[in-house]
């Protein structure tokens, strides 16, 4: 299902997103495009694109992993996935960027909805309150790799 994108934002509506970040414990900051979730050590986001996004999507939703998604809108399909779990993974980030997907770590922004990027709005795909948790970054690096090898999406275990 794809999102739409409003056009333009309010104050209030702005602000009201802000707060609801802040109480789930993110940290984030006001740019003149809206709000932006500042990663640190415990919360990160993986950026995937394509056809690469949709198959992550169902490997995540096959395993019951889907955590909080940003869809950025644009030509090619872009989403964000937040993620928890980044000080134990380190090797599951060097090996993701090495494959060529963007993380967000160590302090980077990342447009929360419904900031303006580019080419619209940045849209919940799926929202944090509609996520059963915040999976682990390996959780998603799991499906990233499931995805890039071919595997179709099937239930996997994964250890907690």
């Amino acid at each position: 299902m794809r999102t739409t994108f409003p056009t333009s934002v309010s104050a209030a509506e702005l602000a009201a997103s802000a707060q609801d970040y802040i109480q789930r414990g993110w940290t984030v900051a006001e740019t003149a495009n809206g709000i932006c979730l500042i990663t640190d050590e415990d919360i990160a986001a993986i950026e995937v694109t394509g056809e690469l996004a949709a198959t992550v999507r169902r490997y995540l939703r096959a395993n019951n992993l889907t955590g909080p998604i940003i869809e950025l809108p644009g030509i090619e399909r872009r989403e964000i996935h937040i993620v928890a779990g980044v000080r134990k993974a380190a090797m599951a980030i060097e090996a993701l960027r090495e494959a060529g997907v963007v993380v967000h770590t160590d302090g980077a922004g990342v447009p929360l909805p419904p900031s303006r990027v580019s080419a619209g709005t940045a849209a919940w795909s799926v929202a944090p309150h509609e996520a059963r948790w915040t999976p682990p970054l390996v959780a998603v690096a799991a499906a990233i790799r499931a995805a890039r090898s071919g595997r179709k999406p099937q239930v996997a275990r994964i250890a907690s």
